[in-house]
């Protein structure tokens, strides 16, 4: 099955996270995936520096693509990013994985590193799965 294609299938009426903020999925399998965002003029904060906004919606969206790439429809219930340091290239990446995976309850962490491998930022997020 090419769950990358369905995943962006599923997410073409994600016009936030798709179109304005402009992140590209790249790679998806059960319960992990892989976006990309290329960084522009319209992601950087008054300092010059990427949003944290644009960060955390990346990571955000790279979760949803993982955790309902088989599963019933989830949502995140709570999310805790830990910004670690600037971005040194143009383009972040961000992984999910799934830590645990229950019934109605999942726990992802997700990575957040720039082109150059630099850590960006650290997330943890529990997503509700309706059953």
């Amino acid at each position: 099955m090419d769950y990358k294609q369905l995943a962006i299938e599923r997410f073409s009426n994600d016009l936030y996270a798709t179109k304005t903020t402009g992140i590209i999925i790249e790679e998806v399998d059960v319960n992990c995936a892989k976006c990309s965002l290329s960084i522009n003029e319209n992601h950087l904060n008054a300092a010059g520096f990427v949003m944290g906004g644009a960060i955390f919606t990346l990571a955000d969206f790279v979760f949803a693509i993982a955790a309902n790439c088989e599963n019933e429809l989830t949502v995140s219930l709570s999310s805790q990013i830990n910004y670690i340091s600037a971005t040194k290239g143009p383009i972040l990446f961000a992984e999910a994985k799934c830590v645990k995976n229950a019934k109605n309850i999942c726990f992802y962490d997700i990575t957040v590193n720039d082109d150059k491998g630099n850590l960006v930022a650290s997330v943890s997020t529990t997503g509700y799965r309706k059953a």
